[in-house]
């Protein structure tokens, strides 16, 4: 792992396309590689320490100590001779009978233990002297008679003494070369521990250190980038649009970098092009605004002043009707008709336009309004067309919502009104007022049998304005469902026709529930 990622990476050489994850792995492999090989050392060091303890604990020792053994059974055996041979005393052949019989268990052990050429040189020196020792000296003696023995035994007294000193020197020769064997032998495995112990020791640092690189390296070549580059963000979220965003470290960081310093620059468009929007929405609430005061001033003029000379056409209209109606040809009569019918046409339709500009703006009391409450009063205000007409009218329990009662009455009025208006001629009016609850809205349904409208007229008939029959056929100034959408709309519902349905029409629209009224959006209507 480089502890020199981010300088490296950030020059111009072939190291600044690698990427995080490159320079991970290339760490990670270099690690590996370092550990492995350390390993190796560590495992051959400790495979050495334990071969050299072997050999040490399993020939050297053993064969020193098996040739001490075999040294001090031909010592028994010559002490028990020498016994023996001085006094003709038979009880000194016991420790020489017990002298032999450790001979040939420690050289049985010594044999298998002597592996090279110069112990077993040795080895066999020692065996061909106590061969001899005992051949010349010690079986003759052993085997006569006490008298026999103590004369051999002084005849032969010096030979023996030299034949045996030969022999202590011989295994003295062969106990030293043992003996320094083992002591080279200890000093190879104090050395290959040490070697161990350093080794081991080396592998811990090495550890230690390549922690600490890889942190360092992903400190500077990870961690210090992002933290740079999140306080930049920061400073861009908190509104310093003009706050640089630069990356270091490896290729895919700086890639990051670049694409939220475009990201930043994207965004500094935006609000510029956002800003200006604003300014022309700001100039266009402002127009609206002027048009705004103006309508209520047309409003007004239309309420006042145009309603007065209006009056008068329509009065002395109708006056000049009734004085010389009768008197004057047929075609005069007819003129004087439709001036006065023009006249009564023209006061309705300003009077409609009233209400319509009236909605959200002069009624505009939203509270709790029952409207079981509100369609009984609009029936009531119906009756005699009801009467007349001999509609029958019937609805579901209708609930409690949240909106203007003046505005709500004039949508019952206009839907009601409209379902006996266009009646069929052949059948009496039948209109159903319907109501459920789904979601938090309620939908509403008004239901008629009459003449219907005409699958592409059911977006048209919403339009100020727009009528389907002409003034004789059904009249009316073409205000009332617009009126009635626009109303639906400032309540924050909506309205239509249920394409579904085919005999008659249906009305359908949606208020929200009381629960939720207060979080249905409310319309800005304009008048």
């Amino acid at each position: 792992m480089q502890t020199a990622i981010e300088t490296e990476s950030s020059g111009n050489g072939v190291l600044s396309g690698w990427t995080t994850r490159r320079w991970l792995r290339t760490g990670v492999a270099t690690t590996l590689a370092v550990l492995a090989v350390l390993g190796s050392l560590g495992g051959w060091a400790m495979w050495r320490t334990s071969q050299i303890t072997s050999e040490l604990v399993d020939r050297r020792s053993p064969a020193l100590i098996e040739a001490m053994r075999v040294e001090q059974a031909l010592v028994n055996q010559e002490t028990g001779i020498r016994g023996y041979g001085l006094s003709g005393r038979t009880d000194f052949l016991q420790p020489y009978a017990r002298g032999v019989s450790d001979e040939k268990t420690a050289l049985r052990l010594l044999r298998p233990l002597v592996t090279d050429e110069r112990a077993a040189a040795d080895l066999a020196e020692v065996e061909r002297l106590a061969d001899t020792w005992q051949r010349r000296f010690a079986r003759p003696i052993s085997e006569a008679s006490p008298d026999e023995a103590v004369k051999l035994a002084t005849r032969r007294a010096a030979e023996g003494k030299s034949s045996f000193d030969v022999l202590r020197r011989a295994m003295a020769r062969q106990q030293g070369r043992l003996q320094s064997e083992r002591t080279a032998a200890t000093r190879t495995l104090k050395r290959a521990e040490t070697l161990r112990n350093w080794m081991f020791a080396v592998i811990a640092v090495v550890i230690v250190l390549v922690a600490v690189l890889v942190s360092e390296g992903l400190r500077r070549g990870v961690t210090r980038p992002l933290t740079r580059l999140g306080s930049a963000a920061r400073e861009v979220a908190q509104g310093r649009f003009d706050r640089s965003l630069s990356g270091t470290g490896p290729a895919d960081l700086r890639q990051l970098a670049s694409d939220t310093e475009a990201m930043r620059q994207r965004l500094v468009r935006e609000l510029k092009f956002s800003e200006q929007a604003r300014g022309l929405l700001d100039e266009q609430a402002e127009d609206l605004r002027r048009s705004n005061t103006e309508l209520e001033q047309f409003a007004y003029v239309a309420s006042h002043d145009l309603q007065e000379p209006l009056r008068k056409v329509s009065s002395f209209t109708q006056l000049l009707q009734r004085r010389y109606g009768g008197q004057l040809d047929d075609k005069a009569d007819q003129y004087i008709a439709f001036a006065v019918d023009g006249a009564n046409r023209m006061q309705t339709l300003i009077n409609d336009l009233l209400a319509f500009s009236r909605v959200g703006r002069v009624h505009n009391e939203h509270q709790t309004v029952d409207l079981e409450s509100v369609l009984g009063k609009v029936l009531d205000d119906l009756s005699v067309t009801i009467e007349e007409t001999g509609a029958e009218i019937t609805h579901d329990p209708l609930p409690t919502v949240v909106g203007d009662a003046t505005q709500l009455g004039m949508l019952w009025q206009n839907l009601l009104s409209n379902a006996i208006k266009f009646r069929s001629p052949d059948r009496p009016p039948r209109v159903r007022v319907g109501a459920a609850c789904d979601g938090g809205v309620w939908t509403f349904s008004v239901t008629d049998n009459g003449i219907g409208i005409a699958p592409e007229f059911h977006d048209k008939v919403f339009v100020l304005f727009q009528r389907l029959h002409t003034k004789d056929a059904y009249p009316g100034t073409g205000i009332g469902l617009a009126m009635c959408k626009k109303v639906v709309e400032f309540h924050g519902g909506t309205i239509g026709i249920d394409a579904g349905h085919t005999t008659g029409t249906r009305v359908v629209f949606t208020l929200p529930a009381t629960g939720s009224a207060s979080e249905a959006p409310r319309r800005e209507v304009q008048p």
